[in-house]
């Protein structure tokens, strides 16, 4: 159903991959957009068990889009060290293929944006519990679980693993 990676030289371990989606402060989130236009965002993002969490307006393009088709990618880019005299870029990277579902359950949307601020402000748990509490009934939280994931790096840094 989903393609293998063509150069499979440069394909890394589901371990490293997976440490690059627990250790990135942002990806990028490609939906089905509006017309048949693809709507890719930037975005903050928690992952856990094989899933990625994000927060997000009650409404607007993210919502309406995964309402209307709930496959969606998802990619984070570890590291991108350009270089010129040999014009290319030595990186790290890696794709994720899921379904996303907005989250309805209280119990889940709490551990969503639990994990947020655990990722994002953990010296500061009362405080996010507070926000938390305070935006409620403003905030979305959706999860993409997972179904395909590949990590990529240039092979240079291959290269240097070995």
């Amino acid at each position: 159903m989903f393609r293998t990676l063509r150069r499979k030289s440069q394909l890394l371990p589901e371990a490293e991959t997976i440490a690059m989606l627990e250790s990135c402060s942002s990806g990028v989130l490609a939906v089905s957009g509006d017309d048949g236009y693809p709507y890719a965002v930037p975005l903050s993002y928690a992952y856990e068990d094989g899933t990625i969490f994000f927060h997000c307006a009650r409404s607007g393009h993210k919502i309406d889009a995964i309402e209307r088709a709930d496959k969606v990618s998802f990619c984070v880019i570890a590291a991108d060290d350009v270089q010129p005299d040999t014009f290319t870029t030595h990186f790290r990277s890696a794709v994720a293929f899921g379904r996303a579902r907005i989250l309805t359950d209280d119990a889940e949307k709490r551990h969503a944006l639990q994990l947020l601020v655990l990722k994002y402000s953990p010296g500061y748990i009362a405080e996010g519990d507070a926000a938390i509490a305070e935006e409620w009934d403003n905030t979305c939280t959706v999860e993409v679980r997972i179904e395909h994931l590949t990590g990529k790096a240039a092979t240079e840094i291959i290269d240097q693993k070995k």
